[in-house]
């Protein structure tokens, strides 16, 4: 008897709501235990198919073909002044080129740079903004009430893990890789490859300072892409974190309480109201975040162009 009794309290502690395993399988990718197309592990990396690689894929074939035809279309009119979206488009363009790339990597080299950050604005902007349409969850609840596919089905694959292909630190971290190669390519563009590298550190000191110095520059050097990798990643990971926490009470109080009422009015007084607050603050976050990795990788570029100790 206390055998069975052990073993069914074990069984409904296994059946209580895990706030860390939900919120975590939500914002995580699904790389390991629900992968959307296995292949094989070259050199240590897993190739398969991914959500987080699949949105990416999706939100990069997105922006290239609605970017190609309004571009396209618009070439195509006879009239100079840009109407509908492709006003927008251009808006933003000159926004970009103005007032962040302009002012950090000056008028000669404006031309030169601007279609690389606006290209990351563009694509982080989409990004970040994708991500907060539940798409998936409302799949997954046509699913549960219409569809009803087997568990093994490639809708079933798609409700493991986060939306947000910006939240993934790989994600972020490719697109630092690629701020850090224009960096180098824009200092030897503009001084030459050999000076670029003399260009790290200022001129005329005394030998024994470069000891010190010389490795505190090159390690700046990579602790920018880092920091634009961590940035816009974690931005990302963390509202989607608080607005998951903030909803888990109404599952937590549930259970604390062993009634759906407790949980329907904490629900209802604090998880709701709280969850439409942060997802606003998210809204602009979304904005901010493609602004901010745009602004710091055109500020990069411009600190090996013009180089000032």
């Amino acid at each position: 008897m206390l055998q069975e009794h052990v073993q069914e309290h074990v069984e409904h502690a296994a059946e209580k709501f895990d706030a860390g395993k939900v919120i975590i399988e939500h914002v995580s990718n699904s790389s390991t235990d629900h992968p959307l197309l296995h292949l094989p592990t070259i050199l240590g990396i897993n190739f398969s198919v991914t959500k987080h690689v699949l949105m990416l894929w999706l939100v990069a074939a997105f922006v290239f073909v609605v970017v190609t035809f309004t571009v396209r279309r618009y070439l195509r009119q006879d009239r100079t002044i840009p109407t509908g979206f492709m006003n927008a488009l251009e808006a933003v363009v000159e926004f970009v080129r103005d007032t962040i790339v302009q002012p950090n990597v000056g008028s000669k080299w404006v031309n030169t740079w601007t279609p690389l950050i606006v290209t990351f604005f563009i694509f982080i902007l989409c990004a970040n903004a994708i991500g907060l349409i539940p798409v998936f969850e409302l799949l997954a609840l046509a699913d549960y009430f219409v569809l009803h596919t087997a568990d093994d089905s490639i809708v079933k694959q798609l409700m493991h893990g986060g939306t947000t292909a910006t939240a993934n630190f790989n994600v972020t971290a490719a697109l630092a890789t690629v701020t850090f190669g224009a960096i180098i390519i824009a200092g030897s563009k503009a001084h030459g490859a050999v000076k670029h590298w003399m260009n790290l550190v200022p001129h005329g000191l005394a030998w024994p300072i470069y000891i010190l110095l010389i490795p505190i520059e090159i390690m700046g050097l990579f602790v920018r892409p880092f920091a634009l990798t961590m940035r816009l990643a974690a931005n990302m990971t963390g509202g989607h974190i608080a607005i998951l926490a903030i909803l888990s009470f109404v599952f937590l109080f549930t259970e604390m309480f062993g009634t759906a009422i407790a949980g329907m009015g904490v629900g209802m007084a604090v998880s709701v109201p709280l969850a439409v607050g942060i997802s606003a603050l998210e809204i602009i976050v979304v904005l901010v975040q493609a602004y901010v990795f745009t602004l710091l990788s055109a500020v990069f570029i411009g600190m090996a162009i013009h180089v000032h100790h």
